[in-house]
This record gives structure tokens, C-alpha cells and sequence, in this order.
């Protein structure tokens, strides 16, 4: 089987699932992608989110690790972040 034909990895549900979100620093973005998150993953201790300001100081990065209860759960939080129109990656 080649590199191409292999599928990608299966996730077993639920799991811990780390997330890393990125993106313009400002006034409320630590909050309102932690409110969003914790709307997906109420288990989120807002207290364990890493932040890191990009060197230049125009960019957030907010890394947490959640409880992933299935695909759906990822992809309507992934959708509802991108929604923002604040956070400009989603890891």
C-alpha cells in the first residue's frame, strides 16, 4: 500500500484532544475563544488555556486541551471559531 492509499488515523472517541487556536490579539479574544470552546467542552478549565503572544505582539495563541466527544463536536467548533472572524487558524 503506498503513502496515498493509506487512511489517516482513526480517533477513538472520546479523548482528550488538544487544540491550538491563532489569532488577532486584542480586547476580548481570550474570552470570547474560551466562551466559545467551553460552549463545545464544558469540562474547559479556562485556568489551563497557554497563552502566547506572537513575537510582534499581533497575534494570540491559546492552547488547551479538551474532551473530544466525536467529529461533529470538532467541526461545529471549529465552524463557530472561524465564525469569529478573529481567529485565523484553528490546529
Amino acid at each position: 500500500m503506498s503513502e496515498v492509499d493509506k487512511e489517516p488515523p482513526r480517533i477513538e472517541f472520546p479523548c482528550r484532544y488538544p487544540i491550538k487556536v491563532i489569532g488577532t490579539a486584542g480586547e476580548g479574544f481570550v474570552a470570547l475563544v474560551t466562551d466559545i470552546v467551553q460552549r463545545h467542552a464544558p469540562e474547559l478549565d479556562p485556568a489551563a488555556v497557554d497563552i502566547r503572544e506572537s513575537r510582534n505582539g499581533r497575534f494570540l495563541s491559546l492552547r488547551m486541551e479538551i474532551v473530544a466527544t466525536g467529529p461533529d463536536q470538532l467541526q461545529a467548533l471549529n465552524t463557530e471559531l472561524k465564525a469569529t472572524g478573529r481567529v485565523q487558524m484553528v490546529l
